[in-house]
């Protein structure tokens, strides 16, 4: 493409901490989506993946929405949202990554989404990577004034106290966390530039099964479960983040609470309705009784604190970590409404 900063381009990342900064920072939105760069030379749209992979066939809305602006030639640094009456919608955002150009068509018209830019990396034959963030952002909102409804530009603030109501408000309802960024910083593709602050949060589950590593007596990880409101334990993902010498310690520790598959709560399977997040890596995963019986049930006894990041429909999205035994804490008292919060709009957070 005929511009002056070209695919394939890593973007900037952020490097994780659990207080904001302050002194010298923007303030922005973290939205939980795909993060997308997109390239725009003349009738030529490209969108790529933080991986660089291709996205544009999947969200061709974007692709025509880009291609209606004024200006021809543009780089753009942001996140895909799927945007929904209760927030974020990313399982169904996930679902949009298909290979079949019908499906494709369908969701377009079912399940349209946004680009939230919230940076601009070139515009004309101009590259903007050199300039400090505050007139990349000036630029990027004039940019974007009267642009289609599926561009977006995200919500900004030099106010500490507003972030932080960020954190407390949106968090777990399409907003991840807050990115923090300085007013004279560049663009450093690929650099970890950045600061990205998450609130960590935590729960009492039930430890109802395990996985094991084959042919060793060690943990791989550890299936968690919350009672629902009708009694039933449901499996809501695992914790796995173990040292390699507690692995060994919890299996001896938990094998007295190793129960046949029969009168288990989970013997007739967990998640046999599909999870939406599918089989990704520490969500709660499908198991049926013809499938593999790839863990050991477990006596639904021993409660833990965990600690996790993001949920997916009262599911973990990523494993949770293991934090401590919970002695003291009644098996039958851990539910689901403890994953529950309070959630405000996101879309207050579009400028």
């Amino acid at each position: 493409m005929d511009l002056p900063v070209r695919p394939p381009l890593e973007p900037m990342l952020g490097r994780l901490a659990r207080q904001l900064p302050r002194d010298g920072y923007v303030y922005e939105p973290k939205w939980d989506g795909l993060r997308c760069l997109a390239f725009r030379a003349g009738s030529e749209v490209d969108l790529r993946s933080r991986n660089r992979r291709p996205l544009a066939r999947y969200f061709p809305e974007l692709v025509e929405a880009l291609a209606a602006l004024a200006e021809g030639r543009l780089v753009l640094d942001g996140e895909i949202v799927l945007l929904s009456a209760r927030g974020s919608d990313f399982a169904g955002l996930m679902k949009r990554l298909h290979p079949a150009q019908s499906r494709v068509e369908r969701l377009r018209r079912e399940s349209p989404v946004r680009l939230v830019a919230f940076d601009i990396l070139a515009r004309g034959r101009d590259d903007l990577t050199a300039r400090p963030f505050a007139e990349r952002r000036r630029l990027l909102t004039e940019l974007l004034t009267d642009a289609p409804p599926a561009l977006a530009l995200t919500a900004t603030t030099d106010d500490p106290d507003v972030a932080l109501g960020w954190l407390e408000r949106f968090q777990g309802g399409g907003i991840d966390g807050v990115m923090a960024k300085r007013r004279d910083a560049p663009y450093e593709a690929g650099r970890r530039a950045m600061v990205k602050v998450k609130r960590e949060r935590t729960a009492d589950c039930i430890v109802a099964g395990l996985r094991a590593f084959p042919g060793e007596p060690v943990v791989a990880s550890l299936l968690l479960g919350l009672y629902d409101e009708g009694g039933g334990l449901q499996h809501i993902g695992v914790a796995s983040s173990f040292a390699e010498e507690q692995r060994g310690a919890l299996f001896h520790e938990l094998g007295p609470l190793a129960v046949p598959l029969a009168g288990h709560p989970w013997e007739h399977g967990f998640l046999v309705e599909g999870g939406p997040m599918g089989r990704l890596p520490g969500a709660a995963g499908r198991w049926t009784p013809e499938l593999e019986l790839d863990w050991t049930p477990l006596a639904p006894q021993r409660v833990c604190e965990v600690a996790y990041d993001q949920l997916d429909d009262r599911r973990l999205r990523h494993p949770a970590r293991f934090r401590r035994w919970r002695p003291d804490r009644d098996a039958r008292s851990c539910r689901l409404d403890q994953l529950d919060l309070p959630r405000a709009q996101p879309r207050r957070l579009l400028a």
